[in-house]
């Protein structure tokens, strides 16, 4: 009699839901393939086709001339300081994304949703006013400005201030991708862990680290992205100085405007490059992570038939 009252409750109630979810979503072919082929025009337009444009502009006069602009000495100092800026902030962005994650998502304390809306000051300041905050602290007439010129400190229009620029609009990305996660995942493994006598090293390295660890890598993609690409705020506390303080965007946006359009272009694919690099790991990325949480479905699933 209970198997048959479980049978009956998960087949054909199942099978009617199920049913139910598929007509309430199914659309005439008319109305599915206008809203396909609108998406599609639309990434054509504005994706695909700028992107095809850069990479034939960058080849128009031939290779010798792409690998010549991507050799010049000042090419080569956007790519090096581009990639300090990276290698500095993203970092700081993961040791400061999860500490406040695990603040904000494992313990309550006063004054938390103040600090979740400072996590998301980046996101709603334009990065030129980013840098303009920058200049009124750190410039020559700004609050730090004589003590940094007393003591031959150099923060603007330096590699520190680019740093300091790309830190500031880059540091929400990890800490965002993180809080959701760690709020669903809760705190009851970690409580385990703890009562079972591990400390707070061992908790997060062998129960919090392997549940964030697909959300964490992709928090650190998309920061490491934002830094190699940001161009406001970098740009105004850079001084556009060739061969010292220009990143890769910065220097495509001088070789442009000085009608240099084959090495912007060469530069600028290179961007494009990095960007489509991104994507893909961001896919596989995801890919890996929707195959982790359907394991573990799998898995759970019987333990809960068992019991």
């Amino acid at each position: 009699m209970a198997g048959a009252t479980t049978l009956s409750w998960g087949g054909p109630v199942d099978a009617a839901a199920r049913f139910e979810s598929k007509a309430a979503t199914r659309e005439a072919p008319l109305v599915k393939w206008a809203i396909l082929g609108l998406s599609l025009t639309f990434f054509a337009i504005f994706l695909l086709l700028p992107l095809v444009a850069v990479f034939v502009e960058a080849l128009r006069k031939g290779w010798g001339t792409y690998l010549s602009a991507l050799a010049h000495q000042d090419a080569l100092s956007a790519m090096k300081l581009t990639l300090i800026a990276a290698i500095v902030s993203v970092p700081l962005n993961l040791v400061f994304g999860v500490c406040a994650a695990w603040a904000i998502a494992k313990f309550e304390f006063r004054g938390k949703h103040f600090l979740i809306t400072l996590i998301d000051l980046p996101f709603s300041v334009s990065p030129v006013i980013a840098g303009l905050i920058y200049v009124l602290l750190f410039g020559a007439q700004g609050w730090f400005g004589p003590w940094l010129a007393e003591h031959d400190l150099k923060i603007l229009f330096a590699v520190p201030g680019i740093v300091l620029a790309t830190v500031f609009v880059t540091f929400p990305f990890v800490a965002r991708e993180l809080i959701p996660l760690m709020q669903a995942q809760g705190r009851e493994e970690e409580e385990a862990a703890i009562v079972l006598g591990a400390n707070g090293w061992q908790t997060f390295r062998h129960v919090t680290l392997p549940n964030i660890k697909w959300g964490l890598l992709y928090g650190v993609i998309l920061c490491n992205a934002r830094a190699m690409g940001e161009f406001g705020a970098v740009s105004v506390v850079s001084g556009h100085i060739r061969g010292q303080t220009n990143t890769l965007p910065l220097h495509v946006e001088i070789l442009y405007n000085e009608y240099q359009f084959a090495a912007a272009f060469a530069v600028a694919s290179l961007l494009a490059l990095l960007a489509l690099a991104t994507l893909a790991i961001k896919t596989w990325v995801e890919h890996r992570a929707s195959h982790a949480g359907s394991d573990g479905i799998a898995i759970e699933a019987p333990r809960d038939n068992a019991s």
